[in-house]
């Protein structure tokens, strides 16, 4: 029988309660409003335009935002989420902001095609977070769906535009039943979706599920406002609009944070597949050496002279398992930075072949995928030192100057001229240019024959 884990349990109850709270505050703040018929709210022409506007633009970022999380990640529910804030910011600046420029009114028709606009933004929500799967060819996908999102909302206003508009006439104050009906569909659609990603965090614990719930909330209690408010009117900004502005605020947040993470997964995952070559390009030819020798030694070879070649197999091989799963450790977050290249370099050094210092300014902080890359050049860095410079000293600095921030691989070694030393150092080299690139790094490699070999990468802000 499948248990769940105790602390996801844990945080999963908090989380609810934190839920719970605030949807009762909000709650009683729209029983409060409506008690004191604070629900018309403001006579602010020029702030509704302006509040529109943001809320247009924050959902233009946020569809971005999102859109980028569906390259890295791959899943339909990005795809939906993606559309939803695209239908949400074009119809609020080409149906709500676009026709007031000017300081003119919005009429009926446009007040029912930012609603619709509203609705289908509602509706991909709404599905959203009962999608689960992945999907191949992200681009076509995704250039698909943005097309039909903007086919979506032509729609919505060609057939606003065929209806009579003595049936839509509901502004300033004579609102009809069918537009109070309209945005009670959006709350309805607003419990959906918020129900759904609340089941979406409780199944997997997702930190992004757990933001589009609170926003998600903000944003259906801005429409039970809208429900229950006596006037709508793009020259009055009411209690609702703050709440959907809030909600977007925390949308930015948590997207954000998604895409931090889906970034750092994607890193992991490519640096767990470079340590698998490794292994099989390293350790994997060690173990085959060694299985050599011994099928060599059944055969009737010489004990003496095999003994010594097996030792030093067994040695290397040893010694790049132990690198292996350093390497592993630290891509998976599991052990601190620094931590983890003190480990590196006490394995490097165990010998006594190579004394390596570390200067490492605890001030300066590395992103999660700059401290894989980092941590991978230094490890290469420190590789050709050993293998190629025979050096006897090498300094790690990681630390500032000039305001940048500075990785630094120096040695003592024999050095070269040139811009590239021989095949073996030079392609790790190429390796250090491709992982500092990677992170918008500079390489810059300095030597001379008989005074060592110094790189360098400076990092951005």
């Amino acid at each position: 029988m499948h248990r769940p884990n105790p602390s996801r349990a844990e945080a999963y109850r908090s989380w609810l309660i934190g839920e719970l709270v605030l949807v009762c505050l909000l709650g009683g703040a729209i029983a409060y409003f409506t008690i004191t018929s604070s629900l018309r709210g403001y006579a602010l022409p020029e702030a509704r335009l302006a509040l529109d506007t943001t809320v247009a633009v924050c959902a233009s970022i946020v569809a971005i935002l999102v859109a980028i999380r569906f390259l890295v990640e791959g899943r339909a529910l990005d795809v939906l989420l993606a559309c939803s804030f695209v239908a949400t910011g074009l119809g609020t600046l080409a149906f709500g902001v676009a026709p007031t420029l000017g300081g003119r009114s919005l009429d009926a028709r446009g007040t029912w095609s930012v609603l619709a606009a509203q609705l289908v933004a509602a509706a991909l929500v709404a599905v959203a977070p009962f999608v689960g799967r992945r999907v191949g060819s992200r681009t076509q996908v995704l250039a698909g769906a943005g097309a039909g999102t903007g086919v979506a909302l032509v729609c919505c206003w060609v057939v606003v535009r065929m209806i009579d508009p003595t049936r839509l006439r509901s502004i300033d104050g004579s609102r009809t039943f069918a537009l109070t009906a309209g945005f009670a569909a959006l709350a309805l659609l607003g419990v959906i979706a918020v129900v759904g990603f609340g089941l979406r965090y409780r199944r997997h614990s997702r930190d992004l599920d757990s933001w589009l719930t609170l926003a998600l909330t903000l944003t259906l209690f801005a429409e039970l406002h809208y429900v229950v408010s006596p006037v709508l009117s793009n020259r009055y900004v009411l209690p609702g609009d703050f709440l959907r502005l809030l909600s977007y605020g925390v949308l930015l947040v948590g997207v954000w944070r998604a895409i931090s993470e889906a970034e750092f997964g994607r890193a992991v995952s490519d640096e767990r597949a470079r340590v698998a070559r490794e292994i099989h390009d390293g350790l994997a030819q060690y173990l085959f050496a060694l299985s050599t020798q011994v099928s060599m030694l059944e055969s009737g070879a010489s004990l003496e002279e095999l003994l010594p070649r097996m030792k030093i197999a067994a040695r290397s091989a040893q010694q790049e398992a132990r690198f292996a799963v350093l390497a592993l450790s630290s891509a998976s977050g599991t052990a601190p930075f620094d931590a983890g290249l003190r480990r590196y370099v006490e394995f490097l050094t165990a010998d006594g072949e190579l004394d390596v210092e570390m200067e490492i300014d605890p001030a300066v902080v590395l992103a999660p995928d700059e401290q894989i890359e980092v941590f991978r050049i230094v490890q290469e860095g420190l590789a050709n030192v050993r293998r190629h410079a025979g050096a006897t000293r090498a300094v790690v600095t990681v630390g500032r100057r000039t305001g940048r921030r500075i990785v630094r691989v120096e040695d003592n070694g024999r050095g070269f001229e040139g811009e590239e030393p021989g095949a073996g150092a030079g392609q790790g080299l190429q390796n250090m240019r491709r992982r500092a690139g990677a992170i918008d790094g500079v390489f810059k490699l300095l030597s001379a024959p008989g005074r060592g070999t110094a790189l360098e990468v400076t990092l951005r802000g």
